[in-house]
């Protein structure tokens, strides 16, 4: 296949996807899903039957470039790009864990692509983690926080990705936006879930600490210590001893929520 499925809510849903065939399995929740997956891998892809949108082997093996191609090969005004593990969009009821339907999903998006478009918003996304403890009721959206790659959604944006930072391409993307345009949307009260790290294949092939760090202090010099720092605490508020956090931790200096 070489044009892209579009979802029923006039949006794209493309998910890189890199040595994993077998193992994807975003489509179970959004069959829309667009696999982009370069030339060589494929068949793979297809013997399940799933929704591939190819991409030159050139793309690939840098999920910076891929992301890059995506933006860069599509004629749609809003696009979504999601990890291939991506089981469901979830959110609280007081506190019960609970998770949208895929046909509600695709409704709550649309409705969050209309809502930023009329902010004027270029990119939004949901909150990183599911964790009870992060939600806060009283602010279920915010203009200045880290949108997580798992779940990035573009509006005619026309920044892209910095294939020099391919572990630490959301945060950096997070930061440009926010440079250029002063405000991306953030919908606290949503999360995504996603098995992410455990998954074999895609970026798990090439991540190590060592790369880990190396990426660190890419991102820190190119904005700065007072922006990009080390999360030094633990959840309990300690100090941590020698453990490194592959997370770091970015101060955004623009004022609001």
């Amino acid at each position: 296949m070489n044009k892209p499925v579009i979802s029923e809510g006039g949006f794209l849903i493309a998910s890189p996807s890199w040595m994993r065939a077998r193992t994807a399995f975003t489509h179970e929740y959004f069959e829309d899903v667009n696999y982009v997956v370069c030339k060589s891998q494929a068949e793979g892809y297809r013997e399940r039957g799933l929704n591939v949108w190819e991409c030159p082997d050139s793309a690939q093996g840098n999920l910076c470039r891929v992301r890059n191609w995506i933006l860069d090969n599509t004629k749609i005004k809003n696009v979504l790009i999601i990890d291939d593990d991506f089981s469901a969009l979830g959110f609280y009821d007081g506190h019960i864990k609970l998770k949208f339907s895929s046909a509600e999903a695709i409704e709550v998006i649309e409705s969050y692509f209309d809502l930023a478009n009329q902010l004027g918003v270029k990119f939004w996304g949901v909150n990183c983690s599911s964790d009870k403890g992060v939600y806060s009721e009283h602010k279920p959206f915010s203009f200045n926080n880290y949108i997580g790659g798992p779940f990035q959604a573009f509006i005619n944006c026309p920044l892209r990705y910095d294939e020099a930072l391919p572990l630490k391409e959301d945060y950096d993307m997070t930061l440009q936006v926010m440079n250029r345009y002063r405000k991306a949307l953030r919908v606290n009260h949503l999360h995504y879930m996603v098995k992410q790290h455990t998954n074999k294949g895609g970026c798990a092939s090439y991540r190590t600490v060592k790369k880990e760090q190396e990426q660190f202090k890419l991102l820190e010099k190119k904005w700065g210590s007072k922006i990009v720092r080390t999360d030094s605490r633990d959840r309990k508020g300690q100090v941590k001893e020698t453990l490194y956090d592959i997370n770091p931790i970015i101060k955004i200096p623009i004022a609001g929520i």
